[in-house]
């Protein structure tokens, strides 16, 4: 079996800039120069190179990104099964089958085109052949650029798969969606799986690494598997179901009991007997998840059946594995609580014993082991003599031991201590008792503390707590003091009259309609759809409103009103009268005509003025701030660039056509 690294697929260009690469190696590796007064044998060598070398070119790059992508035959059945269901595997053989054929096709092209370049007999004729060849070979490779595109897009997915090895020591997590299966690998490994509390946020597989006996285990969080038949699976079940198929592990099916996960525990068990032939031959424990919700202990008779079945049926299918072995229920029927962390510790753990006594017993019936007994002599020492011979230690060692153990009775340790002083968190250990000083009372003197090269001690001040109590007790008959004249002040709502109280009212009601608009406008973020001016009635600049404004505030719009239309009167151009009399002023309440209205646009608000909630000062500082806008966008309107995000850089003068021959005078730089 051969192991690909998927992440070191080399990248595949678009058909375009496939051309542009080669065709500016050929023309920065081969020679450029060429005169019609060359021997014809010379001009004949001169583009035949150029043929070949581009041939040899896009043979290269095609046989490398051909090799680097994996033969779904070659890799392991899980990676092949994987891969069929992620790009679908005739697509994917497809687009290297074409691949391939464009490489054979440029390769004939090549060896056509030399063979007629060997036969020109003037300078114009092989560079046409040479011209000709190199814009076949150009065309078979544009008329594989959705095939290009396609593979590029399958390496890029491809080096985003986890890195999963099919023959290590495996944890695999199934169930229905949202039972807990991110949550357990999240703590039982430094994964960071998704976790959110609806279905299918895991829509791919997640690998992660936990430690057991000293060996690594690789845990695999799987999708979740709904209970319909195979056929209806969509991708995302069906990479659930080829890690079930293809990977010898230790299977985990995790059960939610409290049925907060959307699916009753009739529904899971009926997918758990559904899948079951995928279970055969593997280590399997079933973990009933979301214990604090609800206890195994309180389950309905029906739903503690379900499980005691699910139960039999592990252990059936752990059985298998050793032939002719009964069933062992035990430890196939597991609790847990993802939340509260209540026996996760204790589930990995029973998933790796069972896996490890699986791999050991699998070992052990192989023929490998008897390799590896015939290569092991383990040597028994013949006995010589009947006579017992009972270790013999010399006195002197064993009163050495039993004064050691009675020194260490009498010493007590720094755990001793810590228990008798207030426990874990109380207790502070003593750091300076093993300290060597020439006079053991010098262990407990105070160190000086200093800052800026002076003893802290010299500046605290002895009576610091008392004068501390002083300057509290002095703020807090003054809060007293400022409480009481506030209240003096203060007007009860019973003391008011109903003019008074329906005015307090009103004040009340305009702050909190304040405020509200002020808590919508800051939530939205400005993020909402604009009405136009002309429907917002909110936004219309006429008497009306000033008035109705006015009138809120308690003033008398009269004056200012007659004053915006007598300004309103005098600005109008006075028209002839239909008879044609004398002039007459309009009426105001008379409908202004079409002509008028286009007329009297200087009297219209300029469009530079600062507009209430535009979040501008004055006018002069939206000028300025247009003004600046304006700058900005300059040079980004000059390089012609759709926004600020834009980087596309356009390759404009491709290397093989603006490069090559050049004129008289144009090769002296220095």
């Amino acid at each position: 079996m051969v192991l690909y690294n998927f992440k070191k697929i080399t990248v595949v260009p678009s058909g375009k800039d496939f051309v542009d690469i080669i065709l500016s190696r050929t023309q920065r590796q081969t020679p450029t120069v060429v005169h019609k007064g060359y021997a014809i044998n010379r001009i004949r060598q001169f583009y035949m190179r150029k043929v070949k070398y581009t041939q040899s070119n896009f043979h290269e790059k095609i046989s490398t990104i051909l090799e680097d992508f994996p033969r779904l035959d070659d890799i392991h059945p899980f990676y092949g099964e994987l891969l069929n269901h992620l790009y679908d595997k005739d697509h994917y053989k497809l687009a290297l089958g074409q691949l391939n054929t464009a490489r054979n096709l440029i390769e004939k092209i090549s060896k056509d085109y030399v063979r007629l370049l060997k036969y020109g007999d003037s300078l114009y004729r092989c560079k046409q052949l040479k011209k000709a060849a190199l814009g076949r070979m150009c065309t078979v490779m544009k008329r594989v650029s959705p095939s290009l595109a396609y593979l590029e897009q399958v390496r890029q997915h491809m080096s985003r798969l986890p890195s999963i090895d099919p023959n290590t020591r495996t944890i695999l997590i199934c169930g229905y969606p949202n039972v807990g299966k991110s949550s357990f690998i999240n703590k039982i490994t430094r994964a960071d799986v998704d976790v959110q509390p609806y279905a299918f946020t895991t829509k791919s597989l997640f690998v992660g690494h936990t430690d057991y006996k000293y060996l690594r285990w690789q845990v695999i969080d799987t999708p979740g598997i709904l209970d319909h038949p195979l056929e209806e699976c969509n991708t995302i079940e069906m990479l659930s179901i080829t890690a079930l198929a293809y990977l010898r592990a230790a299977v985990l099916f995790v059960v939610d009991l409290s049925g907060s996960c959307g699916y009753s525990l009739a529904q899971q068990a009926s997918l758990f007997h559904s899948i079951r032939p995928l279970f055969a031959n593997k280590p399997l424990i079933i973990a009933c998840n979301k214990t604090d919700l609800q206890p195994i202990e309180t389950l309905p008779e029906s739903d503690a059946l379900l499980l005691q079945e699910m139960k039999r049926e592990a252990a059936k299918a752990g059985a298998g594995l050793v032939d002719g072995a009964p069933p062992d229920e035990e430890g196939c029927l597991l609790t847990m609580s993802t939340m509260t962390e209540e026996g996760v510790i204790a589930v990995k753990n029973a998933a790796c014993e069972k896996l490890l006594q699986q791999r050991v017993e699998v070992k052990m019936k192989s023929k490998k082991i008897n390799d590896c007994l015939n290569r092991i002599h383990v040597a028994v020492p013949r006995q010589r003599d009947q006579k017992e011979r009972p270790p013999c230690i010399p006195q002197a060692v064993l009163d050495a031991k039993v004064a050691e153990a009675k020194v260490l009775e009498k010493r007590k340790l720094e755990k001793d201590l810590e228990n008798e002083n207030g426990g874990a968190g109380v207790y502070s250990a003593n750091l300076h008792k093993h300290y060597l000083l020439l006079d053991p009372d010098w262990k407990e003197d105070i160190m000086p503390e200093i800052m800026d090269g002076h003893n802290i001690a010299d500046f605290i001040d002895a009576d610091i707590l008392q004068r501390l109590d002083e300057l509290e007790r002095e703020e807090e008959e003054a809060a007293a003091t400022a409480q009481a004249a506030d209240e003096d002040e203060d007007m009860s709502d019973q003391e008011l009259t109903a003019e008074e109280t329906e005015a307090l009212l009103a004040i009340r009601r305009k702050k909190k309609q304040i405020l509200e608009e002020h808590r919508l406008k800051k939530s939205t973020a400005d993020n909402k759809p604009v009405m136009p001016r002309k429907h917002d009635h909110n936004r219309q600049f006429n008497t009306g409103r000033m008035g109705q404004h006015l009138s809120s505030l308690g003033l008398d719009p009269g004056a200012a009103v007659e004053r915006i239309r007598s300004k309103s009167r005098l600005g109008r151009k006075r028209e002839r009268s239909a008879g044609g009399g004398d002039d007459y002023a309009m009426d105001i309440d008379q409908q202004p005509t079409k002509k008028m209205r286009a007329r009297s646009r200087s009297l219209s608000r300029p469009h530079t003025e600062a507009l209430p909630g535009e979040g501008y000062k004055d006018s002069a500082q939206k000028m300025k701030a247009m003004k600046i806008a304006k700058k900005a966008v300059k040079q980004r309107n000059k390089d012609a660039r759709k926004g600020e995000a834009d980087r596309v850089h356009y390759n404009l003068k491709p290397k093989h056509l603006f490069s090559g021959k050049r004129g008289t005078g144009k090769t002296d730089r220095r």
